[in-house]
């Protein structure tokens, strides 16, 4: 039985892989937009893309926000709401205000349609007609960049112009169709610098990655020097201790961690093109399993510490077993045997993050990896992120950062915690330590470059790479444990390990 359990459990470690390796970047929120791809800057056509609330009222009732997208052109909008100026909405006539009006607009927010004409044209005819905004409805509901053309060489546009999804917009002209009183409101409130969400994701990352890494010695109380490549059961009768299940371990190889990044690249083009919402429950489905079976397992293995006496009585469920906490067993089940499989491993995931995040576009015309992070084509994301809701931010959205992020250079890092205890080495003269300061300072890195690229997602592996392979590998060079660390289970450490 231990036997079937373990064949199925092995290929469920790198299934697992597989998927989270899907999930290795920082993705934006869905508040974020790219101000580089804005058209040609000219004078009166520089401003820089907002997102803009829309706070309207019907008859005196308020509704709901909407939320729009300032042009490239116009007059800037209030940042507080206090300042913001009410006014009444009036639909255009005709529609698309695209030539001289009929409606009267003075002091009013005009709303029109896309199409027919360029959107400085439209913002030219409601300026004239005596409007102190317009509202361009879209027709679907994306939020579309109104640019400038090529030969709008000067633009005198002193109304603040936003564009509005097709839904909201339809019910606002619904309302005014039937006679209805509607009043508008448009402000653009600034974004926190830093959220607390980022922070408690950074907090559980790192701490993730270090109660993993311990979680063996101080709760599962595994013995630290067992060779831990061998898959073999301890049923002798001197073993002494309530832990004499199979080590069932996954180990990586070099190649079969270049395995892992074609098949997962594969994988990734199949759900860009052809995701759809049953497969993302599928996926819901299965995580809340083997999330359920990992709450288990942690549960179980934390009341037997506490309770010793409870040690042989388990519970045997059909196909289950023990099960995989994904994170944290995850880490205990997949093992870098050494720094040169870590350097194949880490450096092809590095490459494959910088890939489908920032050159996909080329060929994709969009962010490939981004896309399907936040489910574009479904609306649902997929399961295998933290994501935390911005507390702070005016326009919601989430922090996020993906499972891959956490467990490949959590397995570099819980690595280094056997290597540290098998070679004796002490808390400052080891690597465990430092390489838990790098992944942090790489965290912390990833967060301030989606901070600087104003929330553009961000392939986190560009930062956390380097700091985590790149310093034990220097850290090891310097203190000349790169051999020992290069080939560790060829090494004097197999040496020390197996030492009584």
């Amino acid at each position: 039985m231990a036997t079937a359990r373990r064949a199925w459990r092995l290929p469920a470690a790198a299934a697992t892989l597989l998927v989270l390796l899907l999930a290795c970047s920082a993705a934006a929120d869905d508040a974020s937009y790219d101000d580089d791809a804005g058209g040609p800057r000219t004078p009166g056509c520089s401003n820089k893309f907002q997102l803009v609330k829309v706070k309207n009222w019907v008859n005196g009732t308020e509704g709901a926000t909407v939320v729009g997208l300032s042009a490239r052109f116009g007059a800037h909008l209030p940042r507080d709401m206090h300042e913001a100026q009410k006014s009444f909405a009036v639909l255009s006539n005709p529609f698309h205000c695209c030539s001289n009006l009929t409606s009267k607009l003075t002091n009013s927010v005009a709303l029109a349609t896309r199409g027919e004409c360029a959107f400085t044209a439209k913002a030219k005819t409601a300026q004239a007609g005596g409007a102190v905004g317009l509202l361009v409805i879209n027709d679907n509901e994306e939020l579309y960049k109104m640019v400038c053309s090529e030969n709008d060489t000067s633009i005198n546009v002193t109304i603040p112009v936003v564009m509005i999804p097709q839904s909201a917009g339809k019910k606002l002209k619904g309302f005014l169709d039937h006679g209805a009183s509607v009043e508008v409101q448009l402000y653009s409130p600034n974004r926190p610098v830093v959220d607390l969400s980022a922070c408690f994701l950074w907090i559980m990352a790192v701490g993730t990655i270090v109660c993993a890494s311990l979680w063996s010695e101080l709760v599962a109380c595994e013995r630290v020097d067992d060779r831990y490549n061998q898959l073999t059961r301890k049923d002798g009768p001197n073993t002494g201790t309530n832990y004499s299940e199979d080590k069932e371990i996954f180990e990586i190889s070099a190649k079969g961690a270049i395995v892992f990044i074609i098949i997962a690249s594969v994988f990734l083009l199949l759900l860009f093109y052809f995701m759809s919402s049953w497969f993302i429950w599928v996926l819901i489905v299965l995580f809340c399993i083997g999330g359920i079976e990992g709450m288990h397992v942690c549960l179980v293995t934390l009341l037997a510490r506490i309770f010793k006496d409870c040690g042989q009585k388990t519970v045997q469920l059909p196909f289950l077993g023990e099960g995989i906490c994904l994170m944290i067993t995850v880490l205990q089940m997949a093992r870098l045997p050494n720094i040169r499989v870590a350097s194949a491993l880490l450096s092809a995931a590095f490459v494959y993050d910088i890939f489908w995040v920032f050159i996909s576009p080329l060929i994709f015309h969009e962010s490939v990896m981004i896309a399907v992070a936040r489910g574009d084509n479904t609306g649902e994301s997929i399961p295998m992120l933290l994501r935390i809701p911005c507390f702070f931010d005016p326009w919601g959205g989430y922090d996020m950062i993906g499972f891959g992020d956490i467990i490949f250079p959590g397995l570099l890092v819980a690595f280094s915690y056997r290597f540290d205890r098998a070679s004796k080495k002490g808390i400052l003269n080891g690597y465990f330590l430092w390489l838990t300061v790098g992944y942090a300072v790489g965290l912390f890195l990833t967060y301030l470059a989606l901070f600087l690229m104003d929330g553009h997602g961000q392939p986190a592996l560009l930062y956390l790479v380097p700091c985590t392979l790149g310093l034990i590998v220097i850290l090891g060079w310097v203190r000349g444990d790169l051999h020992d660390l290069w080939n560790y289970r060829k090494g004097r450490m197999e040496n020390l390990v197996d030492e009584p």
